[in-house]
């Protein structure tokens, strides 16, 4: 297929979805499930209107649009906060509805009159279809959040996974490495993923896997939440003020409840929705530490024997079923060791997909950061309180995600599909154990 193919193929797989995770009644729409979550109504509309903005208006917020202008800015998400969005004068579902057609219909004649070349002539499209598989995520984090019976199947099946791999690490040796990507090699990368530059590494050790949650089990079994010692001082206090006792969505009888669901906690399964907080604290207790996003992306991308990236862990070819658990339709993470194929070079098993992985680095850019048209993407939240997670989650559409990517949020969240991985300095564990 052409570029121009493959982007209106994954347009429409994208805009599927996200009807699909729409297709509720209008009062179902109109709810807020949390003060966190927009009502799905206006992720619907605003999926349209940036669509629109990017596509259609150029970036020029003040260039007429389908939308009255009163309308239009009801979607601005730095305009309106998440709590207060459930009582503006939205768009109805009919209207929200309408309203992406019309716009799909103008943005797919933008995109056959595209110049044949152009190197950033595509890049809206891919900044677009970015945007509409995030805000995927987004109401599938909501619908999580929602309390009553399931609106949402169960999900396809899961390859199994492999005893063994839980609690084991691999090697990462120091040296250099091209962090980050140029538009020559990944033309759809976002802002804050370039420019690729070399950076030197120290030596240190990165888990096989995932954390898991019969080990996240053992932590609190031992009082990991009860002893300040693991702690930071932040942390703990969060933890104290929000009573943390357990991931979000465990229950005191041993069970979760996902998606409206009442079920058995897998315990080979990566452990999520927790807080960055609480990854740090399970780490000190296992005698680890989080990895910086640096080492993440080596450990990720990296290729020691070509010296060279890989376009993803396993290699060149694109994500598939059998190499990483990706697109949503699982509606959760696979158990350890369920994708040996997609290991990195060194060994890093699941690296893209399953967790969103938090590390200890704070957002900031990389040096020779230059904002891309959609300049509030990055910038406005570099030097605030955010921490950066890697690797995507299982509800991440596989067409957007790249070692590279780099997600942020405050560290108190959990709401998110976030777990962690350990990292060690490079004497500071066993192969065998991890710890």
């Amino acid at each position: 297929m052409t570029e121009r193919d493959t982007l209106a193929h994954d347009l429409t797989a994208a805009r599927g979805r996200t009807l699909a995770l729409a297709d509720f009644d209008d009062d179902e729409l109109r709810r807020q499930y949390h003060p966190l979550m927009s009502p799905l109504v206006w992720d619907l509309a605003h999926i349209g209107q940036q669509e629109e903005l990017w596509l259609l208006r150029g970036g020029n917020s003040d260039r007429p649009g389908m939308l009255s202008p009163e309308v239009d800015s009801l979607y601005d998400a730095f305009i309106h906060s998440r709590v207060g969005r459930v009582d503006l004068p939205l768009l109805s579902p009919a209207q929200a509805r309408g309203y992406l057609s019309s716009v799909r219909s103008a943005a797919f004649d933008a995109l056959d009159s595209l110049p044949d070349e152009g190197e950033d002539s595509t890049f809206p499209f891919g900044l677009v279809l970015s945007h509409e598989h995030q805000h995927n995520e987004t109401m599938l984090q909501a619908l999580n959040l929602r309390t009553g019976a399931p609106l949402l199947d169960a999900g396809r099946p899961l390859p199994a996974g492999r005893s063994g791999v839980a609690g084991t690490s691999v090697l990462v040796p120091g040296g250099p490495f091209v962090l980050g990507v140029d538009a020559a090699d990944e033309p759809h990368s976002l802002d804050n993923e370039r420019p690729a530059h070399v950076v030197g590494v120290p030596a240190f050790r990165i888990g096989r896997v995932p954390v898991t949650n019969d080990e996240w089990r053992a932590f609190i079994a031992d009082g990991g939440y009860q002893d300040r010692r693991w702690w930071s001082e932040r942390g703990w206090a969060h933890r104290q003020e929000a009573e943390l006792e357990t991931p979000q969505f465990w229950n005191p009888d041993g069970s979760r409840t996902r998606f409206g669901r009442v079920e058995d906690i897998p315990g080979d399964e990566p452990v999520q929705h927790v807080t960055c907080f609480e990854a740090e604290a399970y780490a000190a207790w296992a005698g680890a530490r989080l990895p910086t996003e640096v080492e993440w992306e080596k450990a990720c991308a990296w290729d020691p024997r070509a010296e060279r990236r890989r376009r993803f862990p396993w290699g060149a070819s694109p994500p598939a079923a059998e190499l990483a658990n990706l697109g949503g339709d699982a509606m959760r993470p696979a158990p350890v060791g369920a994708y040996p194929r997609g290991a990195s070079a060194y060994g890093a098993e699941q690296m893209l997909g399953d967790v969103w992985e938090w590390t200890s680095s704070p957002l900031r850019p990389w040096p020779g950061f230059t904002p891309m048209i959609y300049e509030r993407y990055s910038q406005p939240f570099f030097d605030g309180d955010y921490r950066v997670l890697r690797g995507g989650s299982w509800a991440v559409g596989r067409e957007i995600l790249r070692p590279s990517f780099r997600n942020w949020d405050h560290p108190i969240r959990r709401q998110i599909f976030a777990g962690v991985r350990l990292a060690w300095e490079s004497g500071g564990c066993s192969e065998a154990t991890g710890k």
